[in-house]
């Protein structure tokens, strides 16, 4: 049976991502824990197959505007991939339901939000402050080489927390290529989870560790949600939702450190 509370769920983070662009393993994950008690390892395996759903749809959308940049797509999936696999054969040596787990997890989460929030709100500066400091850029190869260590981390941090492709991984790629338009470096980074998210949702679901109810159920509600956010998102001060978006990540990132 369709539980209207998950559907709400669905349609308020598709909400959020629609207007901010901000991943939604950062509000999906830390939601299904803290107000519907679902275990720590269930919803982070059951979001990243919800975040591959949703990007998938994103990807398209890019794609057709032709706003994907597919080299970088592969460098960063060159780090990524190999660390997702190791990343869930790790997971896979230990007790994923147990008390000592859940709290590992969750304070990573905790950990990894707070991160999010902070790139949320000190990104543009940073960005500003290394392109006024590093006139020089980097050369190509080594911008190759520190996205694919970009990509590793990620392969990483999205495995084990679900969160980490979105404020973190643009905010970083941006410094990386300053050269290429912000709008082909988010539509390759959301071009870039679908694997990521693809690979490290069907390593849980090896693992056990994916409700697939509860991942319909909040499809039903994200898509129409992710539609709204992205046509309201055109009439809502960037700088407003930003500030907003990172105030919540830190109550959420403090509450599931305590």
């Amino acid at each position: 049976m369709i539980d209207p509370l998950y559907v709400a769920s669905g349609f308020a983070v598709g909400f959020l991502v629609g207007m901010t662009g901000v991943g939604g393993g950062s509000l999906m994950t830390p939601l299904l824990i803290l107000l519907f008690g679902v275990h720590p390892v269930t919803a982070v395996g059951t979001d990243l197959l919800f975040a591959a759903s949703t990007k998938t749809v994103g990807s398209l959308v890019h794609a057709a505007a032709r706003s994907i940049d597919w080299v970088l797509v592969g460098l960063l999936s060159l780090g990524s991939i190999p660390a997702t696999i190791a990343t869930i054969v790790v997971l896979s040596q230990f007790d994923l339901k147990s008390a000592t787990s859940q709290h590992v997890i969750s304070l990573l989460l905790g950990t990894t939000l707070l991160a999010t929030a902070a790139f949320l709100i000190a990104g543009r500066s940073i960005r500003e402050r290394y392109a006024a400091d590093r006139p020089d850029r980097l050369r190509a190869r080594k911008a190759a080489l520190l996205t694919s260590a970009l990509g590793l981390a990620m392969g990483v941090l999205v495995t084990a927390t679900s969160v980490g492709a979105g404020a973190i991984g643009v905010t970083v790629l941006l410094l990386l290529h300053p050269k290429m338009p912000p709008g082909r470096v988010v539509g390759s980074d959301i071009a870039h989870a679908v694997p990521l998210t693809l690979l490290a949702g069907a390593g849980h679901w090896y693992l056990g560790s994916v409700n697939w109810t509860l991942l319909l159920t909040l499809l039903i509600g994200s898509l129409p949600g992710i539609v709204a956010g992205s046509y309201l998102a055109t009439r809502a001060h960037d700088a407003v939702i930003r500030i907003a978006l990172a105030s919540v990540l830190v109550i959420v990132g403090v509450r599931l450190l305590g």
